[in-house]
């Protein structure tokens, strides 16, 4: 069984302004998604979706079998969530919270406690209000993981933090991930992390879900063409092509994402639209990101 299911979602805002159309994907037991999109694109949404925090006008989601709407506490017992705006409770101590949280989780590890207790840098008898970004970050993934979920969803947990800060809080996770075959769904903007952490993404863009693949799938089968502007190529013909993911202008050039190795997309644009002055290479993740998410000039 899958872990998390989404099946189909839609979700619109205001006006019939559409932010999710159609996306269906799961995460597999012991299995870390990195859930990539620009600002904009339905990644927290989605997570929203996940955790009961808002409903999907169509389509169905399952975290561990069940109904996030139907059965949100025995949901929310087996799964962790940490976001970049999460506010804890200002005026609270820190042991208070983590004490709050100890209550409610019948499986609460106190070893696992104490352990991030040491790693971490947070003061016992702190009020919320006083600590830092990061610190504050701390308390939630404690309070998120010392229950050993199943599931650990993380919504730019990272986002704001300095990167020693950042470096930390991922390492933890990737820790916990490795005892415990937590699975993790995370959302985030630095590649670098997602690099570190993930071994399939999943890239939201227009509303639909445009790549699900392994980490490693994406190194080494996606490549962009690179092409003079003024050789005489329609861009359409190019973007009509069943291995173009998108093609778009830049600096003078036709920059186009195929999905395969360097040969196919060369020997596709040599045959098909007798293209021959194109370079066509793999490029890294960042920089493909870039290419199918990025503008057009």
């Amino acid at each position: 069984m899958s872990v998390l299911e989404f099946r189909d979602i839609h979700r619109s805002y205001g006006r019939g302004e559409e932010v999710l159309s159609g996306v269906t994907f799961s995460v597999e037991p012991g299995q870390v998604v990195g859930l990539l999109g620009k600002n904009g694109a339905g990644k927290t949404t989605l997570i929203h979706i996940a955790m009961g925090m808002m409903r999907a006008q169509e389509g169905s989601v399952r975290v561990l079998g069940l109904d996030p709407e139907k059965d949100p506490v025995a949901m929310k017992s087996r799964v962790g969530f940490v976001s970049e705006d999460q506010v804890l409770p200002p005026a609270m101590r820190v042991k208070q919270v983590i004490g709050l949280h100890r209550d409610l989780y019948p499986t609460w590890d106190a070893e696992l406690e104490a352990r991030l207790r040491e790693r971490f840098s947070f003061s016992d008898r702190a009020r919320v209000k006083s600590l830092s970004k990061g610190e504050a970050r701390q308390v939630a993934l404690l309070c998120a993981v010392a229950h050993r979920p199943e599931l650990l969803i993380l919504d730019e947990p990272a986002g704001g933090l300095d990167p020693a800060a950042r470096r930390e809080f991922l390492e933890t996770s990737i820790d916990l991930l490795s005892e415990g075959g937590t699975s993790i769904l995370f959302s985030s903007h630095h590649m670098t992390d997602v690099e570190r952490m993930a071994d399939r993404i999943v890239l939201l863009h227009d509303r639909s879900v445009l790549i699900d693949a392994a980490l490693d799938t994406l190194r080494e089968s996606y490549t962009v063409a690179v092409m003079p502007v003024n050789a005489g190529i329609d861009p359409g013909a190019v973007a009509a092509s069943a291995s173009c993911l998108r093609i778009r202008e830049r600096q003078g050039t036709l920059r186009a994402v195929f999905k395969g190795d360097a040969e196919e997309p060369r020997a596709l644009l040599e045959r098909e639209l007798a293209v021959r002055n194109a370079s066509v290479a793999q490029v890294p993740l960042e920089e493909l990101f870039v290419e199918l998410l990025g503008g057009t000039s």
